[in-house]
């Protein structure tokens, strides 16, 4: 009797239900459970790739998409990778304004996958001519039969996370979940996720993680926009310089600031004690973790889920990169340890 051949028709089926990992060794003076929701396990190695399928599937059903058109989008990196994947399977033409301050990794991988970049300077207002926010819109205006997918402003960011995302942690902790700690940088994954475990739980602690030069702390605090609170940062994909509609600040609790060191340093402690290599972002989430942790957040009782966002892969010119961590003086007497060495045998 012949046997079916066992096989997925394309790498968009294998988005989504990504596993939950037990975090033991960064957290074993820390009281509660940890449980790290692994989105590198998704084909194109981040949670983007959730909100590409979404929004472009959705756009197909509303006719916006027509076979022939071409994809725009504004990205730090990782979702114009899961757009240019999604592009290359569907058969879309993908143009992408990318920021500066995105590793030369990221910038190769987009175009590997058949994107065309444009890289735009990262340390610009999101109004000036220059800032991939505005590259993107004008792209958007010259290019006939283009859609600009804008994930910072579009509800249907927080859409695939509250229809996935959610759901996947809320069956995947038998519900017993307490808190959930995530990034915010567009804020879909972290709004749309806690939209629906609100629903199920509203005791649920959603704790979100912002970077030092961003503006989103003091906006959820204060509901006003302080300018002065930006200045540069390295970490990419998390905080903003402005105020992204797909940021739902009414289910998030409480944000914790961290730094562009501890962010890299944790996400190598990560990789070395845990076995999971993840990307900057993943240290800046473990390293919140941290910090609420010593504000008396969490108990013996508390099961904590933490969103790891990308693969390390996408950084090896920046966190894992031993030049790249001096240049930034990321290695000073406390660090040292860090710079493994290497021997060549001749």
């Amino acid at each position: 009797m012949d046997k079916k051949i066992q096989a997925f028709d394309n790498v968009l089926e294998l988005i989504a239900n990504t596993p939950l990992i037990k975090i033991d060794k960064l957290t074993a003076e820390i009281p509660g459970n940890f449980f790290a929701k692994v989105e590198a396990f998704n084909p194109g190695h981040s949670t983007k790739d959730r909100i590409a399928l979404h929004i472009i599937e959705e756009a197909e059903r509303q006719g916006i998409l027509t076979p022939g058109d071409t994809i725009i989008e504004t990205t730090s990196g990782n979702t114009g990778f899961s757009l240019a994947m999604v592009s290359a399977i569907k058969g879309y033409s993908c143009i992408l304004a990318v920021s500066s301050k995105s590793s030369l990794d990221k910038i190769d991988m987009l175009k590997a996958m058949g994107a065309k970049v444009y890289v735009c300077p990262a340390h610009v207002s999101a109004d000036d001519p220059r800032s991939y926010y505005q590259v993107a819109k004008r792209l958007h205006e010259e290019t006939k039969g283009s859609v600009y997918i804008n994930q910072y402003f579009n509800q249907l960011n927080i859409d695939a996370h509250y229809k996935s995302t959610g759901p996947e942690i809320w069956k995947q902790t038998n519900g017993k979940i307490t808190h959930l700690v995530a990034a915010s940088g567009t804020g879909g994954t972290i709004s749309g996720t806690a939209k629906f475990l609100k629903e199920q739980n509203p005791n649920i602690r959603i704790l979100g993680v912002d970077a030092f030069g961003s503006v989103l702390k003091k906006y959820h605090e204060s509901r006003e926009f302080d300018a002065n609170e930006i200045y540069p940062y390295r970490i990419e994909g998390l905080g903003k310089n402005l105020i992204p509609t797909a940021t739902n600040f009414d289910v998030i609790d409480q944000f914790e600031k961290v730094t562009d060191e501890s962010a890299a340093h944790k996400a190598k402690q990560i990789a070395r004690t845990e076995g999971l290599f993840v990307g900057y972002t993943s240290g800046a989430v473990m390293q919140a973790v941290e910090q609420y942790a010593a504000m008396g957040e969490f108990d013996e009782n508390s099961n904590v889920v933490v969103i790891f966002p990308d693969h390390g892969s996408r950084y090896m010119s920046k966190i894992y990169s031993d030049k790249w961590m001096n240049a930034q003086g990321f290695y000073d007497t406390k660090n040292h340890e860090e710079e493994l060495k290497v021997e060549f045998i001749k």
